[in-house]
């Protein structure tokens, strides 16, 4: 069976008073367990990340978009996710190789890398003079119900959130995606029941995207009356470049510049995002000093 490709649909429900999101992330997160070479659990943590910052990113408008930082006291230390309203997602976390046994019900245990104390921050570049900037503490380690807390809190959206990473024997990932439900005003209560024992009664999203069920299929089994709005693909992209990491290597300024050329003749910088490497020699590492000293 040929792999349905990343995809996210956006859709409305009960009248205009539920908005939804579903993705599936599978490939985004296999490109980066393998750009990054992240073990099991590592994968699972940033997986649950990238999926919601998809969802997150397609929130967006134009050339609005935002970054996730996840810092628990985990061994993972940090989660980093960047998303924008184009469906294009990167991420990394510190610390790649960590793996931990399963936890009680048998699952990867993500609570346990990322931590159960410590923060999600996000920030929102919206093209105003000022970011928005939203931080929650960690409720759980999860993710799920960390991003369901972050809406709650931070964005006063009651939301629900499901993400997903399911990992083969051979690290590489089956498959990986989705959901958020947003409760918008006017909901009855028995409305927000019938939400509640849907999401409750769902298995869990990479049950349902291994059987072979599409990202809508997904969204109507929670929300059978969901119209579908809009639908965009999720691919990996990177935003760095050459150009950008000479600037970067400019601003350090003379003195950081001076001491990198006497410590060796050539140097390297490595993408935090995708792990591209960047190589200077010596002369050209003299050129920026000159630049910087402009």
């Amino acid at each position: 069976m040929e792999q349905e490709k990343d995809r996210l649909i956006r859709g409305i429900a009960m009248d205009g008073k539920v908005r939804a999101f579903a993705v599936r992330t599978t490939a985004l997160v296999e490109e980066l367990r393998s750009r990054h070479d992240t073990y099991p659990t590592a994968t699972a943590a940033l997986g649950r990340t990238l999926t919601a910052g998809a969802m997150m990113g397609a929130m967006l408008k134009g050339e609005e978009r935002l970054t996730i930082q996840v810092k628990g006291d985990g061994p993972l230390g940090q989660i980093v996710v960047d998303a924008n309203a184009k469906g294009e997602v990167r991420g990394y976390v510190y610390e790649p190789h960590v793996h931990l046994p399963a936890n009680s019900l048998g699952k990867l245990d993500v609570a346990g890398a990322v931590g159960t104390t410590g923060f999600v921050h996000v920030t929102k570049d919206l093209g105003l003079k000022e970011p928005y900037r939203g931080s929650v503490p960690i409720i759980s380690g999860e993710l799920g119900e960390d991003f369901t807390y972050y809406f709650a809190l931070s964005e006063q959206t009651p939301s629900a959130v499901g993400l997903g990473v399911l990992v083969d024997t051979d690290n590489s990932v089956i498959v990986a995606g989705g959901f958020i439900l947003q409760l918008l005003p006017g909901l009855e209560d028995s409305e927000i029941s019938t939400i509640e024992q849907a999401v409750a009664q769902m298995p869990p999203v990479t049950s349902l995207l291994e059987q072979g069920m599409s990202v809508e299929e997904m969204l109507r089994w929670l929300l059978p009356d969901v119209q579908i709005m809009s639908e965009m693909d999720i691919t990996f992209k990177c935003s760095c470049s050459r150009e950008r990491v000479e600037r970067t290597l400019i601003s350090l300024g003379e003195e950081e510049l001076q001491r990198l050329i006497e410590e060796d003749e050539s140097t390297e910088v490595v993408c935090d995002f995708c792990r591209e490497a960047y190589q200077f020699s010596g002369d050209e590492m003299r050129q920026l000093l000159e630049q910087a000293k402009a």
